[in-house]
């Protein structure tokens, strides 16, 4: 559950730009993070196990 304000939640008192500056973060968030499992599981053999964790 959100915070409340009154009878409001605080997700209501924010403004255009604050939501736009949040969606923008998350959405970089979640690219940097497919980025990453890209590059783990890049030129992997589908089905077969991931090699052994390189030191």
């Amino acid at each position: 559950m959100t915070k409340r304000i009154g009878n409001k939640d605080i997700a209501q008192h924010r403004s255009k730009e604050e939501k736009k500056r949040v969606r923008a973060s998350n959405i970089a968030m979640e690219a940097e993070k497919k980025a990453i499992a890209a590059a783990k599981y890049r030129n992997q053999v589908k089905g077969r196990p991931a090699p052994a964790a390189q030191a």
